[in-house]
């Protein structure tokens, strides 16, 4: 097993076209063609982490937040994050961050968030735009099936909770091919008619090259007339947040118990209590603060994150509850929801979830 094994699984499920531009998930420190026998998965990948990588014999260290978010001048060891790059350069040990692409997903950090807490009927709160292509195809009647076969597979297709999708219309092809060319229908300087259908397949953004190889290789044509069009339209599966509901109604005061004891808090910063049951629950595992119009709008009874500054908390207007939980705690079960994932897939290698609380902020 090798770290591009790894990555690739990780990234056909998760691509790094979903990161946010500040962010800067992948892999960081390492060779893709690494031999891999032990994989740590952690939400920090500190000195310590580092350090529980080699005593556990593991090549490979998946975190959550990446080590390094801006440039590296100068790798010295007078910083933290120098000092960990060199540490794993000097242990041969591959670094992989998969953060904001696993936030921006409806299986990634959130879900495992919305999992704990017992939510149902969730959804993206605030869905990422410009993230789908349609693809236009032509093809002879009788070789639809196939088409359709290897386009399915390669990700196109899908819309929300359904898969296997298209839209066809027959109509009649024409063309003449030259003397160069090697026509599946005709022959050289005749001009043919050809009963064919139009087929148009929703295609998201990372999944556009894998689909249009698919499309060239199940295809019967020599050259293969095709239209990509980059459409606005939301895709459900993808964006910041997510919303659901309990499954009945619980009082406020319950409800932020069972709260801090699920996740292990020290403390919960909230706004003041609004005298009503919680059912509509609003989430966002990490910093959450700018997606509290969107909790707002889609009329949550609760809205739970981490990171919230003072003046903040002033703008849910009591419109709803402010819960701060705490960034390292709303994120704390992102490892395991990885671990759950690679041992689906891999069994050549052993996954070990760190020991260590990485959390940088303790209380009195």
């Amino acid at each position: 097993m090798k770290v591009a094994d790894i990555v690739n699984f990780l990234e056909a499920s998760f691509p790094l076209s979903l990161q946010e531009s500040y962010d800067n998930s992948g892999l960081i420190c390492g060779r893709m063609e690494q031999e891999v026998t032990g994989v740590l998965l952690c939400l920090d990948s500190i000195e310590a982490t580092v350090d529980e990588a080699i005593a556990k014999k593991c090549e490979l260290i998946i975190a959550h937040h990446p080590i390094v978010f801006k440039g590296l001048k100068k790798i010295t060891g007078t910083t933290y994050v120098e000092r960990v790059i060199e540490k794993c350069i000097q242990h041969r040990i591959s670094l992989y961050a998969i953060h904001t692409n696993l936030d921006n997903h409806i299986d990634g950090v959130n879900a495992e968030i919305a999992k704990r807490i017992g939510l149902a009927n969730t959804r993206i709160l605030r869905p990422m735009s410009n993230q789908l292509y349609k693809l236009v195809v032509y093809v002879p009647i009788d070789a639809i099936d196939t088409l359709d076969q290897a386009m399915f597979h390669a990700g196109a297709g899908s819309i929300g909770n359904y898969s296997d999708c298209h839209f066809r219309v027959e109509g009649t092809g024409t063309f003449k091919p030259n003397q160069d060319a090697n026509p599946t229908i005709g022959i050289a300087g005749n001009r043919e008619e050809v009963q064919e259908y139009r087929v148009e397949y929703l295609v998201p953004k990372a999944y556009v090259s894998k689909v249009l190889r698919a499309m060239t290789e199940a295809h019967p044509y020599e050259e293969v007339a095709h239209e990509i069009i980059a459409i606005e339209n939301i895709d459900q599966r993808l964006g910041a947040g997510i919303i659901g509901e309990l499954n009945h109604e619980v009082d406020e005061f319950s409800f932020l118990k069972s709260l801090k004891e699920t996740f292990g808090c020290a403390v919960i910063r909230h706004t003041k209590l609004q005298n009503k049951p919680i059912r509509k629950v609003a989430l966002c595992g990490g910093s959450g603060s700018f997606l509290l119009s969107d909790a707002i709008r889609a009329n949550a009874d609760i809205f739970i994150t981490g990171d919230f500054k003072y003046h903040e908390f002033f703008d849910a207007e009591n419109h709803l509850i402010i819960a701060d939980i705490g960034h390292f705690e709303s994120e704390q079960f992102t490892p395991q929801l990885l671990a759950e994932k690679l041992k689906e897939k891999f069994t050549k290698f052993a996954v070990h979830l760190t020991d260590l609380n990485t959390n940088p902020i303790n209380y009195l």
